[in-house]
């Protein structure tokens, strides 16, 4: 397959060197194991999203209870704050002093999308860590969508084993998922492919 097949497959609108790459997809998709490999490969910072939901998130998700946007918006406020290198540390100042980053999240929905980009601004309800007048910097970011069928991604699950995400929650990510589209800037691969052509489609589109 030519490069120029492989792009049209995926689904690329053309952007300007991103200042991240939101690696998103329904759990299931593959968005870690993308996402740590892919930053290997461009030498980036990595963040898997998993890792910061507070407690209370993890508990309802075990106990089979889909988030809501009360559950998700705060974590995705966190996600922002990371991106932006605003938070104290043990975070590095990523974004703000050059390091790209990889950050592998499901950001089901275009609103989480545009909360990770610009904070409050995206979202009616205000990130607690912003102040009233401050305007963040919005992130310059690059989406890549790992789709695939419901069957595919449920089969995935049920050989997952350590996971919080219990499989019986799947559906209703499919129910909540608003898949890119113009105009955002984004690429859209299918699981079904191999793992090194999905990290080849990737690394070409920056190209």
């Amino acid at each position: 397959m030519g490069p120029g097949r492989r792009r049209e497959e995926a689904g690329t609108r053309a952007m300007a060197a991103p200042g991240a790459l939101l690696v998103m997809g329904v759990s299931g998709s593959g968005k870690s194991t993308v996402g740590a490999l892919l930053a290997s490969e461009l030498g980036w910072k990595f963040y898997d999203a998993d890792d910061y939901h507070p407690e209370e998130n993890r508990v309802k998700m075990g106990k089979g209870i889909p988030l809501n946007d009360q559950d998700r918006i705060p974590w995705l406020c966190n996600l922002h704050d990371i991106l932006l290198s605003s938070s104290p540390p043990p975070f590095n100042r990523d974004v703000a002093s050059g390091q790209h980053v990889v950050l592998a999240c499901s950001a089901l929905k275009k609103m989480y999308r545009d909360i990770l980009m610009r904070g409050k601004d995206g979202t009616p309800l205000k990130c607690d860590w912003m102040g009233k007048d401050k305007q963040p910097p919005e992130v310059k970011l690059l989406v890549v969508y790992l789709s695939g069928s419901f069957e595919v991604i449920s089969g995935r699950l049920l050989k997952r084993k350590g996971h919080f995400m219990p499989p019986e929650l799947l559906q209703s990510q499919f129910d909540t998922l608003e898949p890119p589209s113009a105009p955002e800037n984004f690429i859209q691969i299918n699981v079904d492919k191999g793992l090194s052509e999905i990290i080849a489609t990737i690394t070409e589109t920056l190209r």
